[in-house]
C-alpha cells in the first residue's frame, strides 16, 4: 500500500523526493517522511502525521541538502498513523534509515531477539524491527551494508519493499523486494527508486523491475547491480514506459475521481483499439488467439480479484458462461489462497487487478500456475507483477488512475471480459454470428452512449443533495446488472461513508426488505433486459413499504417513471454491455454526494489505491 521513492545523483534530491511523494500520495496518506545525507555525510531524517503537504511544511526550516535519500508515504498497518510511527525509521543508533512497504509477519519474535540483546524501540511498527536487525546483523558481523540486509531478510517472513541508506555513506542506496512492487528508474549519472513507476516518469522512462527475492544495489557513478540473498547476480532487463505526465494531473478537474469518471468515453476507445474492427466488425484478443488450444479445451475459468474487480468478475461470468457455455467460477483471491481449491490443470485462471500488485490476487496466480492451471491477467499497469507472472493476459489500457475509489478501470476490466467472451465464443464456435456483430457493434458505439451519459452529471449533481445526509442505501439490480448494484454501492460507501448494500433485486424480499423506510433510499437498476417485468414488481414492493427510489432506466420508460420518484435516463446498449453504461450515473452520485458532505474524494479515509499486503 504505501508508496516508496529514493533518488540518488547529481541533483538536489529533496525536491525530487517530494515531488515523488506527491505522486505516490495515493498509495498512503496518514503520514509521511524522508531521510537524506548531506554532503558531510550526516543523515537527517523527518517525518510526520498527515498527508506530504504537513511534511512540506514541517521541514521548511530543516536541512534539505543531499543528492542521496529516500521517501515514504504510509498507509497504516502495524502502529496507529503519528510522527513516531512513521517512515522512514531509524536504527538505535540512527546511523541507519529504512523505508518500507509490506508486513513482517514475524516481527515479534525478531523483536524480542533484538529486546534481549539490549535494542529498544521507539514505535510499534514492524518496519523498526527490521531496520534494527540489519544494524544488528552489520556490527555483529562487521559486514557491509548489502550483506547485512541480504541476511537480515533472510530471518524475515512476510512481504516487503525496503529501502536503506546510512549516516556517512552518500553514494549508496540498498533496497529489495518481496511481493510488494519495487522499481529502478535509470537515468543519465543517476538512479531513481519508486513503488510506481508512474511516479518518476518525469525523470525517466527507463526502468529495472526489481523481483521478488532480489536486492538492488544502487551506487553512484556505479552501474545498477541486482543479486538476490544469496549474493547470486541477476540480469538486468531495462524496460521502457510510454507514459505523459499530463496523465497524471488533474487537468482542470477539482478531484482526479472525476476526471477518471469523463476520461471513459476516451479510455473505452483505448481500450478496443486494435481488438474491435470498425469495418469487420470482427472481435480478436491475441492472448487468446496465440493460446488457443488452452481455451479451446478449458475444463472451466476461475476468476480471482478483490474489491471492484471482483464485481467486473462477476459480470465476466455472465458473459462467458452465456457466450462461451464454459462454466465459470468468481473468487475472492483473499479467499481462493486459503482454501485449499480443487484446481485441475486444463482449467484457466483469470487474475484481475487494476494495479497488477494486488496481493491476494498475486498469490492467488502462483497458486494456480503450481496447479497447472493456465494463468491469464487482466491489469492496467504495464509490466506489473501480474502482467509478468500470468502466461498471458490483456492490458485494459485505461492509463493511471489515481483516484482511490474505481471508475475508468471498472468499465475498461468489463470491456476487456466482454472482448474475452466474444473471442473465445468465435473460436469454440458457440456464439452466432449475429449476436457476435450485436456485441462487437455496441462496444464500438459504447464511448458515444458514455459521452451521452456524462451530460447527466447536473442532474445527478442536483438530485445528490437531496440525499446528501441519508444514513443507508439499497442497490438493486439483476442479471448483469446485480454486480453493477454492488459496485454502484461500493462507490458510496467508499468516498461518502455512507452504508450502503447491493443485492439482487429477487433478494431483497429475503430479508433487506425490513429495512425499507422512507429513509432509505433505494437505487434500483431497471434498464430494459429479460428480467425487467420482474425488477419493476421488486420496485412496486419497495414502493409499499414507503420506500423511496431512484431509478436508473432507458430514455421514455413511463412505466418506470410512474412508480420511482427519481429517474436517470440513460441510452440502451445491448443487454450484456449495460453495465458499462450504468455505471457511470453511478459513480457520479456518489462522487457528488460525497463532495456534498466535504470528503475527500480522492484519498478517502483508511483506504489507499493499490494493496500490496494481506
Amino acid at each position: 500500500m504505501c508508496g516508496i521513492v529514493g533518488y540518488i545523483g547529481k541533483r538536489n534530491a529533496y525536491p525530487i523526493l517530494i515531488k515523488g511523494l506527491h505522486r505516490l500520495e495515493y498509495r498512503g496518506y496518514d503520514s509521511a517522511g524522508i531521510a537524506l545525507v548531506d554532503d558531510e555525510g550526516a543523515l537527517n531524517v523527518y517525518k510526520c502525521k498527515g498527508k506530504v503537504a504537513a511534511l512540506e511544511h514541517f521541514v521548511e526550516t530543516k536541512n534539505l541538502g543531499g543528492s542521496i535519500g529516500i521517501a515514504h508515504t504510509r498507509w497504516a498497518t502495524h502502529g496507529v498513523p503519528n510522527d513516531v510511527n512513521a517512515h522512514p525509521h531509524c536504527s538505535v543508533s540512527e546511523n541507519i534509515a529504512l523505508i518500507h512497504n509490506g508486513i513482517i509477519e514475524n516481527y515479534r519474535v525478531l523483536k524480542d531477539a533484538l529486546e534481549a540483546n539490549g535494542y529498544t524501540f521507539r514505535s510499534t511498527t514492524d518496519s523498526e524491527v527490521l531496520v534494527n536487525l540489519i544494524e544488528y546483523i552489520r556490527s555483529t558481523n562487521c559486514c557491509t551494508l548489502l550483506e547485512a540486509v541480504q541476511q537480515a531478510l533472510k530471518q524475515v517472513i512476510g512481504a516487503y519493499s525496503i529501502a536503506v541508506i546510512e549516516r556517512g555513506n552518500r553514494d549508496e542506496i540498498i533496497a529489495a523486494r518481496k511481493s510488494s512492487p519495487l522499481v529502478v528508474g535509470i537515468g543519465e549519472g543517476e538512479y531513481f527508486l519508486g513503488s510506481d513507476p508512474a511516479s518518476l516518469i518525469e525523470y525517466t522512462n527507463n526502468f529495472v523491475y526489481v523481483k521478488d527475492g532480489e536486492v538492488a544495489l544502487i551506487r553512484r557513478n556505479h552501474p545498477l547491480k541486482l543479486v538476490t540473498l544469496d549474493n547470486r547476480e541477476s540480469k538486468i532487463d531495462i524496460k521502457q514506459l510510454e507514459l505523459s505526465i499530463s496523465q497524471l494531473e488533474k487537468g482542470g478537474y477539482p478531484h482526479f475521481m472525476l476526471k477518471e469518471i469523463y476520461e471513459q468515453p476516451k479510455t473505452i476507445v483505448d481500450c478496443i483499439r486494435g481488438r474491435v474492427n470498425p469495418d469487420s466488425g470482427n472481435v480478436k484478443l491475441s492472448g487468446v488467439i496465440d493460446n488457443r488450444e488452452r481455451f479451446l479445451r478449458a475444463r472451466r475459468i476461475i476468476f480471482v480479484a478483490c474489491g471492484t474487480s471482483w464485481h467486473a468478475s462477476l459480470i465476466g461470468e455472465h458473459l462467458i458462461e452465456n457466450i462461451c457455455r464454459i462454466p465459470v467460477e468468481v473468487e475472492y483471491a483473499s479467499e481462493f489462497r486459503y482454501r485449499n481449491p480443487i484446481i485441475h490443470p486444463d482449467d484457466i485462471v483469470v487474475a484481475v487487478s487494476q494495479s497488477g500488485e494486488t496481493a491476494d490476487t498475486l498469490a492467488a496466480v502462483e497458486l494456480a500456475r503450481k496447479a497447472g492451471a493456465f494463468v491469464f491477467g487482466i491489469c492496467n499497469v504495464v509490466g506489473s507483477s501480474i502482467s509478468r507472472a500470468t502466461d498471458s493476459g490483456a492490458y485494459i489500457h485505461v492509463g493511471p488512475e489515481i483516484g482511490v475509489a474505481s471508475t475508468k478501470a471498472f468499465t475498461g476490466q468489463v470491456t476487456v471480459m466482454a472482448m474475452l467472451a466474444l473471442t473465445i465464443g468465435k473460436e469454440l464456435g458457440t456464439v452466432s454470428d449475429d449476436y457476435f456483430h450485436e456485441v462487437s457493434q455496441a462496444l464500438l458505439e459504447l464511448p458515444d452512449k458514455l459521452t451521452e451519459v456524462l451530460k447527466l452529471d447536473a442532474q445527478i449533481s442536483e438530485l445528490s443533495k437531496i440525499f446528501t445526509y441519508a444514513h443507508n442505501f439499497i442497490y438493486l439490480g439483476r442479471g448483469y446488472n446485480y454486480p453493477t448494484a454492488l459496485e454502484g454501492a461500493l462507490k458510496l460507501k467508499e468516498i461518502s461513508y455512507i452504508h450502503a448494500e447491493g443485492y439482487p433485486a429477487a433478494e431483497m424480499k429475503h430479508g433487506p426488505i425490513a429495512l425499507i423506510d422512507n429513509e432509505m433510499p433505494t437505487v434500483v437498476i431497471a434498464t430494459p433486459d429479460h428480467t425487467y417485468a420482474k425488477t419493476v414488481s421488486n420496485m412496486e414492493e419497495v414502493k409499499a413499504r414507503g420506500g423511496r427510489i431512484i431509478a436508473i432506466i432507458a430514455h421514455e420508460d413511463e412505466q418506470v417513471r410512474r412508480i420511482a420518484d427519481y429517474c436517470i435516463e440513460v441510452p440502451v446498449v445491448t443487454e450484456c454491455l449495460m453495465p458499462i453504461v450504468v455505471s457511470v450515473p453511478l459513480q457520479l452520485l456518489a462522487y457528488h454526494i460525497a463532495v456534498n458532505k466535504g470528503r475527500n474524494v480522492d484519498q478517502p479515509r483508511n483506504l489507499a489505491k493499490s494493496v500490496t499486503v494481506e
